[in-house]
């Protein structure tokens, strides 16, 4: 097999640019997902959600309390409003 060297701009004049551009401009409904397999429950139960940084007032004695058994401490709110939300949805 022979080594084949080129520039950038060769590279970028290559046919796979324009089946990049074909696949940019179909529409979601035209692609076939056929071949990926689908996901089992236990599979989708290891995903973790997306984290996303917030600012928020907390009471003084609230924030002591999340604090008071060391690092953690967000997790353990996140996890505790977590709980609260899934109280909450399943009221409706």
């Amino acid at each position: 097999m022979a080594i084949v060297r080129m520039t950038l701009g060769q590279a970028s004049a290559l046919p796979l640019n324009d089946e990049l551009e074909q696949l940019k401009a179909m529409q979601d409904d035209n692609i076939d997902y056929s071949d990926i397999p689908p996901l089992s429950d236990e599979q989708i139960a290891q995903f973790k959600p997306i984290k996303k940084q917030v600012t928020m007032r907390l009471d003084s004695d609230v924030l002591a309390w999340l604090k008071k058994d060391g690092k953690g401490y967000q997790t353990k709110a996140n996890r505790l409003l977590r709980m609260l939300m899934l109280q909450d949805m399943q009221k409706v």
